[in-house]
């Protein structure tokens, strides 16, 4: 797909359903106090997500995962076009940085990353980040919440809508249908207990889960499923 149709951003406000096409267009929800953009780009179909703050209109961008291209018309066609002060990658995987050093350094942004996933990363992270810190979109806060089994260092963002919904960018470690890959019983045993106890016991059934591949999905719609994904090791 090339020309305006690559780059074009489609609102669907209420009925956003997280779905969007491998490298086609974005799809915009849009928040009280927040923008939020989703697009697929790369050879893997990674998702990255554009967050603007609409109050100070300062933005983040959660996973500058490829094609820097596509991302810098992201920002450029976001409505008054954004500061994108930060780059949060979630963790080491490579198709989730592909994009990083360009889209950082184009833009001036802070990188952000956990410090455990650190020095495999193209850039040095500008801000280390653990369990319970915070980052700024603006002046809207977003939890670190430290998801360890993926990576050592995966993190997820949460972000609590005053009033409403949360709403929680994943990276790889959780999915529609389950948990992100792991390379042992022990990473696995890892994730899956942090996701349950991190995210599950912490938050409601009505949390919007924004992953690092593929469409979104509610935890209420996969808390049914959690001793399943346990027996089954995956």
């Amino acid at each position: 797909m090339s020309g305006p149709l690559r780059s074009a951003v489609v609102d669907v406000l209420e009925d956003y359903t997280g779905h969007v096409e491998p490298n086609g267009p974005a799809a915009r929800r849009t928040l009280d106090e927040l923008t939020i953009t989703k697009i697929s780009v790369g050879p893997m179909d990674n998702n990255a997500y554009l967050l603007v703050c609409r109050s100070t209109n300062e933005a983040l961008l959660v996973d500058a995962a490829a094609d820097p291209t596509r991302l810098s018309d992201l920002v450029g066609h976001s409505v008054e076009r954004p500061r994108l002060k930060t780059v949060v990658t979630t963790h080491r995987h490579q198709d989730h940085w592909g994009a990083l050093g360009a889209v950082a350094g184009a833009n001036g942004s802070n990188t952000v990353a956990h410090r455990l996933d650190a020095e495999v990363l193209p850039v040095p992270p500008d801000q280390l980040v653990d369990h319970g810190d915070t980052v700024l979109v603006g002046r809207v806060p977003l939890e670190v919440i430290h998801l360890r089994g993926h990576t050592p260092g995966s993190i997820a963002l949460l972000y609590r809508e005053p009033g409403g919904r949360a709403h929680l960018f994943t990276g790889d470690s959780l999915f529609p249908g389950g948990v992100g890959k792991t390379t042992s019983p022990e990473t696995f045993t890892s994730l899956i207990d942090d996701v349950e106890s991190r995210i599950f016991a912490e938050l409601p059934d009505d949390t919007w889960v924004y992953p690092g591949h593929g469409d979104d999905t509610t935890l209420g719609r996969e808390r049914p499923h959690l001793a399943e994904w346990r027996a089954r090791g995956w």
